[in-house]
């Protein structure tokens, strides 16, 4: 017998070789319906895997996160077998569960797939779905499986298998279809009822360039119809919202291929939100104690190597700048940090000065494919609300509080209410993809647990989500339609302190090495006003909003007494525009509803003649007449509402 230990603390007993499967069983056939996967010892497996030790044991179902990864990594499975019936001889290469569905990547050969192609491979996955085919996990040697997949002619595979160590290699077999993976996977096909082929993309081998581009087929399955069709409202919902399809409706940002692919240029209306954003920043970094720095836009070679970030970033880096000197290469910085530590070097410092706390707005370079450029949340140049802060070790706990607060009065003003603190840790059973001593990181890790604790957060933690030189908290939001995005990080680092030798004297007048902070509560501008344009449908609060007032003459014979009315609330800084295009009045107001900006004022006769202006509000209507000064009052109070908030 073992011992099976579930998540309420009690203890069961079962025959050695029990399932998870069998257990929720023992406990109710409902729950037993509804298993996807387990987690047995903290490792997703098979709900049907037997377990032979004592074990920590919990049930997944389509509530979970691991739950659903295991639906739609079975679901990607399933779509393959689909395919490889319609289209025999195709090639697999990977196909992952996403955080919402799955793609699988493959070679067609000189055969192709479209849209209108769709409708065949969905009916084919439900067809085998119907079958009730079980998903059977099967340990092969790597000769084995070399051998199954040489006859099959399947190079793809045949890559991945070289890099896996013998003993450690499994199959899954459902209905005629056969996959190297490791799994898990659900008991069977039957769970799986309504699906829809997405979208199609190509996706190189491995991501290199160099090598074959697939076709990639994205998906998604549910366990009922109504989900799916749930599912679809809500993507054509994100599609009116896009960033992309907003911000050139709005005339925020635009790209150029003249200037390079993924290299945003803000239009005057997008420089205005930008540049609001960054004040209000800059507001909460004064009342925070914060030192401006700025740092220039490249750095010498030598700098990133001894960060690290060169070892860790070259490849995602830009080509090297080299000099007519031999001896001097730069890089266009992937980081800000090691330019901020240098700043910190320019002279000593007493413990006396901790913690000091440089912020800087500065853009970072990485090089991302030309396939995985993505509007403004996925770019090759981004500024990032940087800041470094140098502190005691005593220090640490109470600065990462304090940087929670700030993080949290940012998402407040900002609407961002439903969020989840992610502790991100290192990957304890591969260290090798981290830098600095196992005291440093156990340091900074606790530091991190333990000041979420302190400040109640609702929190996840993930293995190997750390930063290279140290873990990290990163803040997971949900937008109004409920997507999840990664906005805002705090990370504490031993590391890079080390690496550069830094130094302040103690109290015992002996030198002491300072604890660094990283932390960013937009992440990247560019990637924040993308999400933050999508939650808000690119109605901006008043505050924010780049285009506050639009005012609008009935007619020429209104032009001079409209831009009076204009020219006083630019003084008093109300920004907009004067719309004395040679339309009518009811194409302005659309053209102005379109734009969504908040507030329409109209202008004719009779309010030349009372001095006076007719007010709309955006999505409202009208709200009546009044004088100039009473709607910049309006504005005022709802500016300061709206501030009084955050």
């Amino acid at each position: 017998m073992i011992k099976i230990t579930l998540p309420d603390g009690s203890i069961r007993e079962y025959p050695v070789g029990t399932t998870a499967l069998n257990i929720a069983l023992s406990i109710s056939e409902g729950l037993a319906r509804n298993v996807l996967a387990a987690k047995v010892n903290n490792e997703v497996w098979d709900a049907q895997r037997p377990i032979s030790n004592d074990s920590t044991l919990q049930l997944l179902t389509w509530n979970d996160t691991e739950g659903k990864a295991t639906y739609w990594h079975s679901s990607a499975h399933l779509m393959a077998e689909a395919l490889e019936s319609i289209y025999p001889g195709i090639k697999f290469g990977i196909g992952p569960a996403l955080e919402n569905g799955f793609y699988y990547d493959v070679d067609l050969g000189e055969r192709t797939i479209s849209t209108e192609d769709f409708k065949q491979v969905e009916d084919k996955i439900l067809e085998l779905a119907k079958k009730k085919s079980q998903y059977i996990r099967k340990e092969v040697s790597k000769q084995e499986a070399i051998k199954y997949f040489t006859d099959k002619k399947d190079e793809y595979k045949l890559e991945l298998i070289e890099g896996l160590e013998d003993g450690k290699i499994t199959f899954y077999t459902q209905g005629d279809f056969i996959d190297l993976c490791k799994g898990p996977h659900l008991p069977d096909t039957n769970n799986i009822k309504a699906v829809k082929l997405l979208n199609i993309a190509g996706a190189y081998w491995r991501g290199d360039e160099k090598n074959k581009q697939l076709t990639r087929i994205y998906a998604i399955t549910f366990p009922k119809q109504k989900d799916l069709t749930d599912y679809l409202t809500l993507l054509e919902e994100a599609k009116k919202r896009d960033h992309r399809k907003l911000g050139k409706e709005l005339e925020l940002f635009m790209f150029s291929e003249m200037v390079g692919g993924g290299l945003p240029l803000w239009l005057p209306k997008g420089n205005i939100l930008r540049e609001r954003l960054i004040a209000f920043m800059k507001k909460l970094l004064v009342e925070n104690e914060y030192q401006l720095v700025t740092s220039p836009h490249i750095g010498n070679s030598i700098l990133y190597k001894t960060s690290g970030h060169y070892e860790k970033y070259g490849k995602d880096s830009f080509q090297p700048i080299h000099t007519p000197n031999e001896a001097e290469e730069f890089l266009l910085k992937p980081m800000n940090c090691p330019h901020h530590i240098e700043i910190y070097k320019f002279k000593p410092h007493s413990y006396k000065e901790l913690p000091i706390r440089y912020a800087e707005f500065g853009t970072v370079y990485r090089y991302e494919q030309s396939g995985e450029l993505h509007g403004l949340t996925r770019v090759r140049g981004f500024t990032q609300d940087d800041a470094h802060i140098f502190c005691t070790q005593e220090q640490v706990t109470e600065e990462f509080m304090k940087l929670i607060d700030l993080v949290l009065k940012v998402f407040k003003a900002l609407g961002f209410n439903d969020y989840t603190a992610q502790i991100s840790l290192r990957d304890p059973n591969n260290k090798t993809k981290y830098i600095g001593s196992d005291e440093g990181w156990n340091k900074a890790e606790k530091a991190i647990i333990d000041a979420a604790a302190a400040k109640g957060l609702k929190t996840v933690t993930e293995l190997g989500e750390a930063a290279f030189y140290g873990p990290k908290l990163d803040f997971m939001v949900k937008d109004a339609l409920g997507r999840k995005w990664q906005l805002g990080t705090i990370q504490v680092d031993y590391v890079l302190p080390e690496n550069f030798s830094l130094e302040y004297i103690g109290a015992d007048n002996q030198k002491h090495r300072p604890v660094m902070i990283h932390r960013a509560p937009f992440g990247s501008l560019e990637r924040f006003i993308a999400v933050l344009i999508e939650h808000c449908a690119g109605e901006f609060p008043l505050w924010l909003s780049p285009e506050q007032v639009a005012v609008l003459p009935i007619s020429e014979k209104y032009h001079t007494y409209a831009e009076q009315v204009f020219k006083k609330l630019q003084s008093v800084n109300i920004i907009g525009n004067l719309d004395d295009r040679d339309e009518k009045i009811g194409r302005k107001i659309r053209d102005a509803e379109v734009k969504k900006i908040p507030f329409m004022i109209i202008v004719g006769e009779k309010e030349q003649e009372e001095n006076t202006i007719s007010l709309r509000r955006h999505g409202k209507g009208d709200i009546g007449s009044m004088s100039i000064t009473q709607f910049i009052t309006l504005v005022e109070t709802e500016i300061k509402s709206e501030l009084e908030k955050k």
